[in-house]
């Protein structure tokens, strides 16, 4: 259940702010057809977790106890980190003649490679030996902190004080990051 619940925490305060929701602001503005844009996310973000869920579930048995921890606090540092820098306007994908579902799929599904929910989730799943948990957890914080962008536009993110909200999540995932690593290395 804790990874469920991490996942779904972590990959909400992840997504705030970050490329991921600038982008379906754009394809959301761009094609003004919010339910094939709500699709392609939702087919996005299923790949992505599916795939770091995956990816988890094989690694975790390789690694030691102690391995598996340190990889987890890595995940939580990154995603701290990442918090803290300031967010550029991903591209706008308006060369992609594809449609709204396939180029907010495809293009959701590339920008999530390396990001820091995706990374949790995958650390999660290696960690807790519970990857579908993981994926679940992820795939819901991420979606329901990107639906409100693609039904609001722009005016979810203007009432949101989305720079104090990446600024405390960025705390609260680099702290717990490194009590982790601590954790792991046996100095905690």
């Amino acid at each position: 259940m804790d990874a469920l619940l991490i996942a779904l925490l972590g990959c909400l305060l992840g997504e705030i702010g970050g490329q991921g929701q600038l982008l379906l602001l754009a394809l959301a503005a761009r094609y003004d057809r919010n339910a094939a844009v709500i699709a392609g996310l939702i087919a996005a973000t299923v790949a992505n977790a599916a795939l770091s869920a995956t990816a988890g579930a094989l690694l975790g048995p390789m690694l030691s106890g102690d391995a598996r921890l340190l990889f987890l606090a890595l995940a939580l540092l990154f995603l701290g980190a990442g918090l803290v820098w300031r967010v550029k306007a991903p591209d706008p994908l308006d060369g992609w003649p594809l449609g709204a579902f396939l180029t907010t799929t495809l293009g959701l599904f590339i920008l999530g490679f390396g990001d820091g929910p995706q990374f949790l989730i995958l650390g999660l799943a290696t960690r807790t030996g519970e990857p579908v948990l993981a994926a679940v957890g992820g795939v819901a914080g991420i979606i329901a902190a990107s639906i409100p962008v693609v039904l609001l536009r722009g005016r979810f993110l203007a009432l949101l004080p989305v720079r104090a909200i990446r600024l405390v999540g960025a705390g609260i995932f680099l702290l717990s990051g490194g009590m982790t690593a601590l954790s792991a290395l046996g100095l905690f």
